[in-house]
Parts: structure tokens; sequence; C-alpha cells
């Protein structure tokens, strides 16, 4: 009898702890996780491939908000912002040696951002290739910026073009289909001269010699790329090819060297151009600058495309599927009136004119020598060129996994060399090392 009492004291006292137990863990509190808006079981609030649409959250710069695939129509008078942050207070670290360079590449980067844009012309077939441009962009740069992404291209890009693409990029994503008045023939080109040129080209096996497609692709990025309607909200651009590389971590924002600097026009790569297809490339220049000789710089390149004054050119250009710019500049009168005078010449369909050689000529005559920037630091390969930075220390502290030996840029058939002598500037050390 006493032990069945005591067994029922026992359960009572079971019970109540048990009780006791249940409440304090269910009246027990704890921090919740934020998630971003639209996120959740009401379902995304954004669509992918729209602009904006990868559920992040909003990037720290101006956002811009043009529909995807809008009508591209000739731009009337739009400016874009400007760039109006104030700089001081985020000193621009670009060595070791300046205050704040020596941060930990994680998160987001303190500083004001740039009224920027990386673009890229692409089809839909290139979204596996870009896919991997993209990733090494972001992973060495942009994941801590997030700058924007303009992608172009004749046709509508399709579903998983924009899915995988926007994924990707950590700022917003826009996609603009071009007019086809920007990627055709002109109404002024002979078409069975041309037609014969091609043929011409492809006996003698000269690259893209018979491509129609590649020759509205130099023309397009020549004259057209910075004046289409989703490109007018920026100030500067850094052009991305597919199937590129980013060898080495950028510890600050080229966006800055260029605004800070005063620069207009950019590049890691320079090389000979392939003669026989810019045969009359500088006659149509030099007619441009006797038409025109308030458009040509004082103090300008002109010795680094040319090894005579200006008698003519040495084919020396700047590799333009990587290049960081002024927006502004492209859309000056200037280089305007250089374009549609190339234009008019017919020299991209009755040759094989390149956008490299035109930016690079125009770069060369109309900005001072002050405005034309090499970026040592970025590492980068686009087949079948490498530039990998010049001196141990640099490619160490950036964590660079280029092989020096493959480096372009002192070998005979650069023209980086020759860049460096025009503006007296001292070559990396190093580079003895690295000649032929």
């Amino acid at each position: 009898m006493v032990a069945g009492h005591a067994r029922y004291v026992r359960y009572i006292v079971i019970a109540v702890f048990t009780f006791f137990v249940f409440y304090f863990v269910s009246s027990f509190k704890y921090d919740k996780v934020s998630l971003p808006s639209g996120f959740g079981a009401g379902g995304a609030t954004t669509q992918l491939g729209s602009a904006g649409g990868n559920g992040r959250s909003e990037p720290q710069q101006q956002p811009i908000e043009k529909p995807i695939e809008e009508p591209i129509e000739e731009p009337k008078s739009s400016e874009p912002k400007k760039s109006t942050q104030n700089l001081a207070n985020t000193p621009l670290a670009m060595t070791p040696n300046d205050p704040g360079w020596d941060t930990d590449l994680v998160g987001t980067a303190p500083g004001p951002r740039m009224n920027a844009t990386f673009v890229t012309l692409a089809r839909n077939s290139d979204v596996w290739d870009i896919a991997r441009s993209i990733r090494q962009v972001e992973d060495r740069f942009n994941k801590r910026y997030n700058y924007d992404w303009v992608f172009l291209n004749n046709e509508p890009f399709d579903d998983t073009f924009k899915t995988v693409t926007t994924s990707l990029v950590s700022g917003k994503t826009h996609y603009g289909e071009i007019a086809k008045e920007h990627w055709s023939f002109p109404e002024w080109i002979d078409q069975d001269k041309a037609k014969k040129v091609r043929e011409d080209m492809a006996e003698r096996k000269i690259i893209y010699g018979d491509s129609v497609s590649y020759r509205h692709m130099c023309r397009f990025e020549s004259g057209f790329f910075f004046r289409q309607p989703l490109m007018m909200n920026y100030e500067y651009y850094w052009r991305v090819e597919p199937s590129i590389e980013l060898f080495c971590d950028l510890h600050y924002d080229p966006f800055r060297v260029m605004h800070e600097g005063g620069k207009k026009y950019s590049f890691v790569l320079s090389l000979y151009e392939y003669a026989e297809t810019i045969k009359t490339l500088w006659d149509s220049t030099k007619k441009f600058m006797k038409n025109h000789p308030e458009h040509i710089a004082e103090n300008n390149s002109l010795g680094f495309i040319s090894d005579d004054g200006g008698e003519t050119y040495n084919n020396c250009h700047f590799w333009s599927n990587f290049e960081v710019g002024s927006l502004n500049w492209l859309r000056s009168k200037a280089y305007i009136d250089f374009f549609e005078s190339l234009d008019q010449d017919g020299g991209f369909f009755y040759e094989r004119w390149g956008d490299a050689p035109v930016h690079s000529i125009a770069a060369g005559l109309m900005l001072n020598k002050s405005e034309i920037h090499f970026f040592n630091d970025i590492a980068y390969y686009h087949v079948p060129f490498t530039h990998c930075p010049t001196g141990e220390e640099t490619r160490t502290r950036l964590r660079c996994h280029c092989n020096p030996k493959e480096n372009f840029d002192w070998k005979g058939y650069s023209c980086t060399s020759k860049f460096f002598d025009v503006n007296g500037m001292t070559k990396p050390e190093g580079w003895e090392n690295q000649k032929d």
C-alpha cells in the first residue's frame, strides 16, 4: 500500500517536471533571421531576366528602371547621371602602400560607386561561355561592388540566357535588342563589291574574311554600342567577352581609377593588326584629320600608332575585347565625327576593319596621353593571348594564378613596350625576362 502510494507521488513529480520543461522551451526567446522582401511562401516579387531580378538585396548604386528588351531608338538628348558621390571620404587604394589596400576581400567593398556597367555583346548560344566570364569577373571583383550588366544581341534573348546570366550577376541585369539599322548594310554600300571582297578574303584564308556577321559586329562596336538606350544611363563601361579569364584579385575599383584619374580609355593587351584587313583605314583617317583638325588633341599618342609622324599607320592597336572606358567620350562630337567619316568610306564591308584599330586610332589622336591607362594588375586572357602582371611581388599580393612565361606584354608582336616608350613610362621590374 505504501509502495503504491510512493509510486503515485513519483508519477505526479514527473508530470510536474515535464510541464515545466515544456513551458520553458516554448517560451524561450531567440533572434530571427530576416529574409529579403519577396522571398517566401508568397513567391518572389521580381522576374528572372528583368532589371534587378536576381533575388538579392539591392546593390549600393543608382539603379536604372528601363524594362528588358526595350525597343532600340536613337537617343535624343538623354544624359547619364554624373558620379557625384564624395570620393574624398574613401581613399582609392591601388598599392599595398596606400591606406585601406590590405582589406579582407569579402563582403561589400566600402566607398562610392561610379555610374558604370559591364557590357557584353552575345548570342543566345554563347550562354555557357559568357557564364564562365561572369563567374571570373564576379569572383575576382564584382561580388564586392555589385555593378550592373548590360547584355546586347541582334536577336531577342531567350529565357535560358536571361535565367543563367541573372543568377550569376550580383548587380542588376538588362537585356537589349539591337536595332536593324545598327546591324545591317547601310544604304550606301555596294553589295556586289562587298561580296567580292569576302570571297577574295576567303580564298586567301584571312580570319573572318568571309564573315558578314563579324563585319556587322565590328561596325556595331565601333559606332553604336555606346548609343544603345540601355547604355545611355551610364558614364563608364567595362567590356566583357565570352570565355575570358581573370587571373588575379582586384583590390580597387577600375571605374574609380578612370573617374578620379581623368582617364577615358584603358587596355591590358596591345598588338599589331592584320594589315590585309585595314589597307585603306589610315587613308580614311588622314582624310578625317585634314577635315577635322579641331578634334586632334595637342598632346596625343600619335607616336603609338605611327612611326613616321602620321604618314603611315604602324598597325598598333589596343585589343578591344577588354576595355574600360568613358561612354561620354565615345558619344562626343569628336568621336562620332570620326566614326561617321569612316563609315561613309565603307571599309567595314569593303575590307574588314575591326573595332580595335578604330577605337585605338581615335584614342591615339583625340585623347591626351594622360587620358589612356594601362591596367598592369588586371590579369586577363582571351584566346590566344595572356596578360599576366609583370613582377613577382605584384602577382603574389594579387593571388594570381597565371603563368608569367605566357605574358604577351613584352613579346615582339606586342605594342605595349611602344606605349610605355611613347609615354615616357618606366617598365615594370622584370620585363626584360619576358621578352622573346
